[in-house]
């Protein structure tokens, strides 16, 4: 799947990773090839033959929150391509810290922490070629998520916080529901209804159709709350 379209000043290919089908996703800089990759989860090696086969040039990597499914692939590419890991938010530590013990646990043994080169925080902007995109802090899931958006484009890529039908569990250690709902209200909505969207798993959406339809965050839904 590719989002947006060609014309447009950044592309995106979006590749599932890990046992958990993560939506890893590769965004490019049209006009200069530049690339980023967001929560390389896993499968590195597939990732750097997508890179190779779309001839483009790793400039970047990018964290949206420290889950095993997202970042435990981070180290290797990092240790691979030496290109800087920008993000999440330093809440997000603890987290980061788990990797390799929540790899060795679910079946990943090459998953290894790491050090950001550069921890992110709301309202930081990222930049990628000749392009750049909006950092929100979105805590919730995790304390520390991020989510990254490209203005121009109405794209989005938001991790864990929003899915098609869904949101982010809250569960985890140091997860907060209400924070969850008041993050995707306050600083995902205001974007805009027509930013597109890519979740950390599923399909991609629109912040509008979830206004409509979501049955944890809709407009209908927490009006009655």
């Amino acid at each position: 799947m590719n989002a947006p379209a060609p014309t447009l000043p950044i592309r995106a290919l979006i590749a599932p990773v890990t046992p958990l089908q993560q939506n890893c996703t590769i965004v490019w800089c049209a006009k200069t090839l530049k690339a980023a990759i967001i929560d390389p989860g896993g499968e590195v090696p597939r990732l750097l033959g997508a890179l190779k086969e779309h001839g483009l040039t790793l400039e970047k990597i990018w964290i949206t929150h420290g889950h095993l499914d997202h970042a435990g692939g981070t180290a290797a590419l990092k240790e691979l391509t030496g290109v800087p890991i920008e993000g999440p938010h330093p809440d997000d530590a603890f987290w980061i810290d788990q990797i390799d013990a929540s790899g060795a646990k679910w079946g990943m043994p090459e998953a290894k922490g790491f050090t950001p080169d550069r921890w992110l925080h709301d309202g930081d902007v990222v930049t990628l070629g000749a392009t750049e995109f909006e950092v929100y802090h979105c805590p919730g899931h995790t304390p520390g998520h991020v989510i990254f958006f490209h203005r121009e484009t109405r794209f989005a890529q938001v991790g864990d916080v929003l899915f098609q039908g869904s949101i982010g569990r809250t569960d985890f250690p140091r997860g907060n529901h209400a924070q969850l709902v008041e993050a995707i209200t306050t600083r995902l909505w205001p974007l805009g209804d027509d930013v597109r969207f890519v979740p950390g798993h599923g399909p991609m959406s629109t912040f509008g159709q979830e206004r409509k339809t979501n049955p944890f965050v809709a407009d209908a839904i927490l009006s009655q709350s």
